[in-house]
C-alpha cells in the first residue's frame, strides 16, 4: 500500500490501482481529493471537511463514493444520491477496495465550555493504518502506521506521547501539523521519538512511503 501525506490531516492511499482519501480539509490542497475511487471524513470541521474538495473529487470520477458520520453525510448527500454512506462506531464497510473498520464516536475535548461533536476514526485492512481524526482513540486493534495528530488546539505533547504508547503501533507518521510551526517541528520530534516507543517518522506533503 502507498502511503501519500498531503497538507494537515489529508492521508492518500493508494493499492492496485484505486485510491482512498481520508479528511481533504480546507488546510489541505486544492486538488488532495482528486482521483479518489473513495473518500472518508472522520468529522465536520472544516480543516478535515472541505465540500468543494469532496464535490470536486466526486464530479471528477462519477464512481466515486464517501463514508462519513451523519453531520457530514447530511451536508452533501442530496447532490450525490445513492454515493454518501452514513457510518458510525463498530461499523465495517469495504471502501475502493479497502476494508475498513469504524472506531470511535466523539471528538476530543477542546474546552468544556464547548459542546463536544461526533467523531470517527478509520482502521483500513485490518491494522496497516489507523487514521483517528480528531481524538486520541484506540481501536483495541493491532495498528502497523498510526497517523498521530500531534498540534490540536485540543491536545498537548505529554496527551501524544501517552497515546502512541498506548496504541503501539509499528510506526508514526505526523497529522495534524498545518498549525505546528517548522522552528518546533525537531522538538516535537525529539520528544515523541525518544519517548514515544515506536518508530515516529513525519513526511513533507506530497512525499509517500510503502505502508
Amino acid at each position: 500500500m502507498k502511503l501519500t501525506k498531503m497538507s494537515h490531516a489529508c492521508v492518500r492511499l493508494e493499492k492496485d490501482g484505486r485510491t482512498l482519501v481520508l479528511d481533504p480539509g480546507g488546510f489541505s490542497e486544492e486538488d488532495a481529493a482528486l482521483g479518489a475511487d473513495a473518500l472518508l471524513v472522520t468529522h465536520e470541521h472544516p480543516d478535515h471537511f472541505d465540500e468543494g474538495r469532496l464535490r470536486a473529487a466526486m464530479e471528477n470520477n462519477p464512481a466515486a463514493e464517501i463514508w462519513s458520520l451523519k453531520s457530514v453525510a447530511e451536508q452533501i448527500s442530496a447532490a450525490f444520491p445513492g454515493r454518501v454512506h452514513t457510518v458510525g462506531h463498530g461499523d465495517t464497510f469495504t471502501a475502493a477496495g479497502f476494508d475498513v473498520e469504524v472506531h470511535g464516536e466523539l471528538h476530543a475535548v477542546i474546552h468544556p465550555d464547548i459542546p463536544r461533536i461526533t467523531n470517527v476514526g478509520y482502521l483500513i485492512d485490518g491494522g496497516a493504518v489507523f487514521h483517528p481524526g480528531d481524538a486520541l482513540t484506540v481501536p483495541g486493534r493491532p495498528v502497523e502506521t498510526l497517523m498521530l495528530p500531534v498540534m490540536a488546539p485540543w491536545n498537548k505533547i505529554s496527551e501524544v506521547i501517552d497515546y502512541v504508547r498506548e496504541v503501539e503501533p509499528r510506526r508514526a507518521y505526523d497529522i495534524h501539523d498545518a498549525l505546528l510551526t517548522d522552528l518546533a517541528r525537531p522538538i516535537y520530534d525529539r520528544q515523541i521519538g525518544a519517548l514515544g516507543g515506536t518508530d515516529h517518522r513525519r513526511l513533507t506533503p506530497g512525499d509517500s512511503t510503502d505502508v
